[in-house]
């Protein structure tokens, strides 16, 4: 069988003129050929994402023609798991995304459109948001920095006076740092972004949903969240502190027919940001534990436990932290 850009890297490595191609590629940039056993099951094409920009498209179609002669054939189907769409299961309903420009969020609101939902989807980045709306032209897209309440108001202000559900999906890494070494501007920013951004949009949308009697939400965690040795000081404690928002709130709200639940994600080919200077100590301390990631997921995959805990197939869910990591939380 051919290999193509949707044939998995493990295929990849073990075809005799793939693996020759790939493990070259590795060794122009200095790579190990073990890095890549966390993502063995991911088609090839999601190294374009998972290098951040450092890879482009270009790359990985020279890798697909050479190992076929000079040519791309023809793609058969995505290997593995693929998205499976529910038609209408958000059909008439109004949900808010944040971070939908790009990543889980992008996933995320694709997956709820399809599925016949009215997306509001917000990001502070603008272009990439108008990207999203030419392929999804009945998204509403609304681009502001959430940790301004302005930009809450707008996003409010576009889903109207009934917001169904709301998924909060945006946030930013730190630089690994321990808590000796974070900066004020990295503990201000990561909790900003990831922590209070997310509560206030929280607390924005709640008396709309106890008007109604009913809603969802999803706020985004990480393994960071459920255990000390998977990021920094800032994003570990901002991931734990939205575990106990979602908590508090499940508690609170759960007699009203809202229902709050959280995801949290393990490694995922999203390019989630990066500060460019992390901490060497955080770093160094953190390494054998990182590279001990089962597997790294694709942002499909996680838009699919997201949209299963917003919908109604949640029904009897509330409250929970569901570990979308691969089993990376059993270790």
């Amino acid at each position: 069988m051919a290999l193509t850009a949707h044939s998995t890297i493990g295929e990849w490595l073990e075809d005799p003129t793939g693996g020759e191609l790939v493990r070259g590629l590795l060794a122009q940039s200095g790579a190990d050929p073990e890095s890549l056993t966390p993502v063995l099951g991911l088609p090839l094409q999601q190294l374009v994402t998972l290098s951040q920009g450092a890879m482009p498209q270009s790359v990985v179609d020279d890798l697909v023609r050479a190992a076929n002669g000079g040519e791309i054939p023809e793609d058969a189907e995505a290997a593995g798991w693929t998205e499976q769409i529910t038609p209408g299961r958000f059909a008439g309903k109004t949900v808010i995304v944040t971070g939908a420009a790009s990543g889980i969020g992008k996933a995320t609101a694709s997956r709820i459109a399809r599925e016949g939902g009215r997306v509001i989807a917000s990001d502070i980045a603008a272009e990439k948001l108008d990207a999203l709306n030419s392929e999804l032209p009945d998204i509403v897209t609304v681009a502001g920095d959430l940790t301004r309440q302005d930009a809450i108001d707008a996003v409010l202000a576009a889903a109207g006076d009934h917001v169904d559900a709301l998924a909060n999906v945006a946030g930013i890494n730190d630089d690994f740092s321990p808590a000796g070494e974070t900066t004020d501007a990295v503990w201000d920013r990561v909790i900003a972004i990831n922590l209070t951004a997310p509560f206030k949009l929280m607390r924005a949308v709640l008396p709309l949903m106890e008007k109604a009697g009913r809603g969802s939400i999803l706020n985004v965690s990480s393994e960071a969240g459920l255990r000390g040795n998977a990021s920094g000081n800032a994003y570990t404690a901002s991931k734990h502190g939205i575990i106990g928002v979602t908590k508090s709130a499940a508690f609170m709200y759960g007699p009203k027919g809202i229902r709050v639940n959280s995801v949290a994600p393990g490694g995922v080919a999203t390019g989630i940001p990066m500060p460019p200077q992390m901490s060497e100590a955080g770093s160094a301390r953190l390494a054998p534990f990182q590279q001990a990631i089962p597997t790294v997921a694709t942002a499909e995959h996680l838009a699919a436990s997201i949209t299963f805990l917003l919908s109604d197939d949640a029904v009897n869910i509330n409250g929970a932290v569901l570990a979308s990591d691969g089993g990376w939380s059993v270790q």
